[in-house]
């Protein structure tokens, strides 16, 4: 085998790897959707990133494996992520809520429809969860206002479930 043949048998392997990846991820999101009762869009939103993500991974591995000089793909990579990172600091708290609302998605208890106490050492509000969104949690209270919160500060407070 030349290493072109190389190449490309590695290009298709990686090619194969990333389309189960992305299988195995779509149905770990849609298992979550389904097992959380969440909205089917916060589900897609959430796949789009991931995918992107898994995506721009194996990008840059099937580039390596082509012979792009690794100290370009860095250099133009710092370069990408600097600008990024940039643009991104001046919307830190976009980011956070957004990060905040991965760990939601996957991790928190809270589920669409649950009667919640958010605890705060001022006071407590009660409600039940209408929307996990990507950026804001809202909650519905008995006197029928919504209140909003941000995903970064609804993962930080004590949250009480309640049965009613």
């Amino acid at each position: 085998m030349n290493i072109t043949e190389i190449k490309i048998l590695e290009t298709i392997i990686a090619i194969v790897l990333f389309f189960l990846i992305r299988i195995v991820i779509v149905k770990l999101i849609d298992r979550t959707v389904t097992n959380h009762l969440l909205h089917k869009t916060r589900g897609k939103i959430i796949k789009k990133l991931l995918q992107i993500t898994l995506a721009t991974i194996f990008s840059i591995f099937i580039l390596t494996v082509w012979g792009i000089d690794q100290s370009e793909l860095i250099m133009f990579m710092v370069s990408v992520l600097t600008v990024i990172g940039i643009a991104l600091f001046a919307q830190w708290s976009h980011l956070s809520n957004l990060t905040s609302g991965i760990i939601i998605f996957f991790n928190h208890t809270v589920k669409l429809d649950d009667y919640v106490v958010i605890m705060d050492k001022e006071y407590d509000i009660e409600g039940r969860v209408s929307d996990i969104g990507l950026f804001f949690v809202r909650l519905k209270t008995k006197e029928g206002e919504e209140v909003t919160f941000p995903n970064n500060v609804f993962l930080q407070k004590m949250i009480k479930k309640k049965n009613v």
